[in-house]
């Protein structure tokens, strides 16, 4: 070494770099302008001889200064460079006597601006993730990854991989600033690299962890993360894309397929020589999948899919509910790449996709997020507040600003950059709760002494605040299953900012309901009606979710009473009958609307081949059909948030287990009427309320000979009589099925007295020009219509099983008075409210 070199040279700093202690590497490695000339030092373990090759000429040797593998020149500054640093490469003999040419990693500036990194300190980077994780880029003409992770706490923080051997004293980060950002740029790296970061505490062994923005993750049990281009794929959805930009979802048909894509369809394994399947061999791409899924859901009429946790995670049996790669679609179906083309052929098929988020908690693995630069970075550091009782994961600390800035800005990666149409937010009620799963104990308490999240609440209020500005027309659905107020409501009226939220309240009355068996369902009339109570207090989603179908609940059909499938099947299409035409937007997790009866399973495929089976294959077809319907008709879904859309007929046949309401918009010859009846009793010629003269014509009946039913219902016109009942003016008669729902359409129809004076004087007109008539003038010569007398009812009316041939005013009033209070409310509540949102619920339930 020469001496002007070691002269030059600060041992310090190079003890500093060979002991892989470093958090500005910058400092000491790479190129550096003296008096003296350029100093550029290297530091690269297994590297026998570099030189230095400046501006593709001329070539340097470097002295190795340090036989860990520190390497030094000092080349005299040229008079062409103009005293700014000459591009320049290292080439580089190895130990083992293979050759490389690179650039010096420490050469380039940083890709950070100061604003970037306030913002991000701040929580509102939301786009952080295109400077987060590690991105193919070119930087001043030279390909490469660019890698950057925040591990405030960290001494060093190196990207390590098969291209370094995984030495974590090769490619060390800069630490820009008080940020706790380290960034470095890698020259010559490709996407499919695989990496992770080696981490080092003082006086501590250096340990691994995955890249918590990676856009790609190996196939499980492996964790390393993948370098992946997300930015070349071509997308074609330009026009669907537009069309959110004015939708109005809320406003329009929503019908969900809740799929696990890894159970809708799945492979017969490959088998290594040793008899052990082949990993990963079962699943199908996403291309793959993509195909199968639209041709099913377009054949069964769903408007959208909703996807259980895309995002990677370790453990098959979470179903995806503990996720540790928030910002990669597992590798389980493919690539970035892969799952891109499945959105993009969703929406070229017409079909929208909600994907399902976990922004409650994440798993312990210690390759994970848990304690993720040795300290707790994305959980709190109260252990009890850190800790979920129930899953036995970690709780984000939504109070940090770089934490709760990793979640939003993930939220709206989804929406960015794979055109989600909608975010189901999971478990939203453990983040509002400080005492979520802990009731009885020493829960932790807020700064008022309350139990609400006050961090969480904060969190919720500014996720879905921001996401609605950057993505109008994409839904957030919340998970939320206790009486917390105004989920749905405005951030700006102190609500959360949720556009939907899942009726647990009704899910849990209403299968509780249908348990039973019919005999005893009067006793639990109110949990049928119930829910039209609180309906306006949120804009409400049901569902019959993934939930309902596991741990021992049993399938959809198994939980029907009944001693036969048939028996089964019948209860189950009723049930869905009332589920269709309820207010609210719809979810139903696959295999149940061909009603499976073993319970979903994610380790294997949905029973297709149940519908070889009539009682499979007719429910299959009551669902078909009734999404048509559903689809075809604005009454079942226009005026879903709007107490004008709905109004009881009656709700007050307890001991026969009857309901009939109506949905409406501002068409009357769009208004429906449903009837749903969930006893073994018949009602032949049942007189039933409608709410204008009318014509009563059957849609659907879950009753049908084709759906497996005894077909009592008949598609023909039901003319409405000028007779009071259920306090309305006119009322049909019609055949009510045991165990069934019906749905009609009501044409607006002349009443008979009024048709009967409009033919007359069309006669009289048809007359006049035939004939002169004389008379003074201005004479009023038309005929005059003789109103008939009120016709009485000789319609035939079955109550509790008894037939009566007349329905007279004392059976009218008696008939009323057994309208029980509550249900008496329920009807002046829903015919009152004439606004958007109901007045405050006193009232609540949870679910």
């Amino acid at each position: 070494m020469t001496e002007e070199l070691y002269n030059t040279m600060n041992w310090a700093d190079v003890e500093e770099i060979t002991y892989s202690e470093s958090t500005q590497p910058k400092r000491i490695l790479g190129p550096h302008l003296l008096e003296e000339g350029l100093l550029i030092q290297a530091f690269l373990p297994t590297a026998k001889d570099i030189e230095v090759k400046i501006q593709g000429d001329r070539v340097y040797q470097m002295e190795l200064a340090d036989e860990q593998g520190f390497f030094a020149v000092l080349i005299p500054e040229k008079e062409e460079w103009h005293g700014e640093i000459p591009k320049y490469s290292f080439l580089i003999t190895f130990d083992n006597d293979t050759t490389e040419e690179t650039e010096d990693p420490y050469s380039f500036a940083s890709i950070y601006t100061d604003e970037d990194l306030k913002r991000f300190n701040a929580g509102i980077h939301y786009e952080v993730y295109n400077k987060m994780g590690a991105h193919p880029v070119v930087i001043d003409g030279v390909e490469g990854v660019e890698f950057s992770v925040w591990a405030p706490n960290a001494q060093r923080v190196s990207v390590v991989g098969d291209f370094n051997l995984w030495d974590g004293r090769r490619n060390m980060m800069q630490k820009l600033g008080d940020s706790g950002v380290f960034e470095l740029f890698i020259p010559r790296l490709k996407p499919g690299t695989l990496y992770k970061y080696e981490i080092k505490q003082l006086h501590k062994d250096p340990f691994l962890k995955i890249d918590p923005y990676a856009f790609g993750f190996e196939l499980r049990p492996n964790t390393a993360s993948i370098v992946r281009d997300i930015e070349d794929f071509t997308w074609t959805d330009q026009e669907w894309q537009e069309k959110k930009l004015t939708a109005k979802p809320k406003e329009e048909p929503m019908s969900v397929y809740e799929v696990h894509l890894g159970s809708f369809i799945r492979k017969q394994p490959l088998i290594n020589e040793d008899g052990t399947a082949v990993n990963g061999s079962e699943f199908y791409n996403y291309r793959e999948i993509a195909k199968k899924l639209a041709e099913y859901v377009h054949k069964m009429g769903y408007t959208h899919i909703e996807i259980m946790p895309v995002m990677e995670h370790p453990l098959d049996e979470s179903w995806g509910y503990q996720v540790s790669g928030y910002y990669a679609p597992t590798a389980r179906y493919g690539t970035a790449e892969d799952f891109m083309y499945f959105m993009n052929y969703m929406h070229e098929q017409g079909i929208g996709v909600i994907l399902d988020w976990v922004p409650a908690h994440f798993p312990r693995d210690s390759w994970g997020l848990a304690q993720y630069d040795g300290t707790a970075l994305y959980e709190s550091a109260d252990p009890e507040r850190a800790s979920h009782p129930h899953w036995g994961t970690l709780i984000f600390n939504y109070a940090r600003y770089e934490a709760s800035n990793f979640l939003i800005a993930n939220a709206m990666f989804w929406a960015d950059k794979y055109h989600a149409d909608g975010i189901r937010m999971d478990a939203v009620a453990s983040m509002l709760y400080l005492d979520y799963g802990r009731q009885g104990g020493n829960a932790p308490r807020n700064m008022y002494g309350g139990n609400e999240n006050l961090d969480a609440v904060e969190f919720l209020k500014h996720l879905n605040s921001q996401f609605h500005k950057k993505f109008p027309g994409t839904l957030l659905i919340a998970e939320e299953s206790t009486a917390w107020p105004n989920i749905t409501g405005s951030v700006e009226d102190g609500g959360l900012g949720f556009d939907l939220k899942w009726n647990m309240g009704w899910m849990n009355d209403f299968l509780s309901y249908m348990q039973c068996d019919p005999f005893f369902r009067k006793n639990n009339y109110n949990q049928l009606t119930f829910s039209m109570i609180y309906n306006y207090s949120e804009d409400f989603q049901l569902v019959f979710s993934h939930d309902e179908v596991v741990h021992g609940k049993r399938s959809m059909l198994g939980k029907m009473p009944g001693k036969t499938f048939e028996e089964k099947a019948r209860n189950l299409r009723a049930a869905y009958g009332y589920f269709w035409t309820h207010p609210g937007k719809k979810l139903l997790f696959m295999a149940q609307d061909f009603a499976q009866y073993d319970e979903w399973s994610e380790s294997q495929e949905i029973e297709w081949n149940l519908l070889e089976y009539p009682v499979h294959k007719d429910t299959q077809s009551f669902v078909k059909d009734l999404n048509e319907v559903y689809r075809s008709h604005p009454a079942l879904w226009k005026l879903d948030y709007y107490p004008d859309g709905f109004e009881w007929i009656n709700c007050s046949y307890r001991d026969l287990s009857l309901v009939m309401f109506v949905r409406k918009t501002d068409k009357p010859e769009e208004t429906i009427l449903v009837v749903s009846n969930f006893d073994n009793i018949a009602h032949p010629k049942f007189r039933v309320g409608v709410p204008f003269c009318c014509t009563a014509k059957a849609l659907i009946s879950s009753d049908d000979k084709k759906y497996g039913g005894f077909g009592m219902v008949h598609k023909v016109a039901h003319k409405a009589e000028k007779m009071e009942w259920d306090d309305r003016e006119y009322s049909v008669e019609i055949d009510i099925p045991s165990m069934s729902t019906t749905i009609y359409q009501l044409t607006p129809a002349t009443p008979e007295p009024e048709r009967k004076k409009k033919a007359a004087q069309k006669s009289e007109a048809v007359k006049a020009e035939d004939t002169v008539v004389e008379g003074p003038t201005g004479e009023d010569t038309a005929a005059k219509v003789k109103k008939p007398a009120a016709r009485k009812s000789t319609a035939k009316r079955s109550i509790a099983g008894k037939s009566t041939s007349k329905a007279s005013a004392k059976e009218k009033a008696s008939a009323a008075k057994t309208r029980s209070a509550s249900s008496q409310t329920i009807g002046k509540t829903a015919k009152a409210k004439t606004t958007k949102k109901a007045a405050a619920v006193t009232k609540r339930r949870k679910g």
